[in-house]
């Protein structure tokens, strides 16, 4: 599937309901429309500072949230990061870094497997 996106200055209006009036900045707006829908499907907000971003690479900045929510999601089924019930942080920090370390080990890397 391929998409076509826009980008745009806007200022955003938030807190308008609350009247808190925070210091309004100038924000991109993302937009992403597919080849195939009748309108556009996904929008994202992004404070950049005062720095030049390409489209090319404020979609990939968007799009790669998606990757890491994949990666997430495979280490809690494949590699049971969820299954940790202790209580303490270093327990915890103790399995997140062997599941990550296995996850390192499982995951092809783009190296043939015959090398392996």
């Amino acid at each position: 599937m391929r998409s076509r996106f826009a980008k745009v200055l806007v200022w955003a209006s938030h807190a308008w309901k609350a009247q808190a009036h925070p210091k309004r900045v100038a924000e991109w707006l993302l937009i992403e429309w597919p080849a195939d829908a009748s309108e556009p499907t996904d929008y994202w907000l992004g404070y950049l500072d005062s720095e030049a971003v390409g489209l090319h690479r404020l979609a990939r900045i968007a799009r790669s949230r998606w990757r890491i929510q994949q990666d997430y999601r495979e280490l809690k089924e494949e590699l049971g990061l969820d299954h940790f019930e202790g209580r303490h942080w270093l327990g915890w920090h103790h399995h997140v870094t062997c599941d990550v370390a296995d996850d390192s080990q499982t995951t092809p890397s783009g190296v043939d497997p015959s090398l392996r």
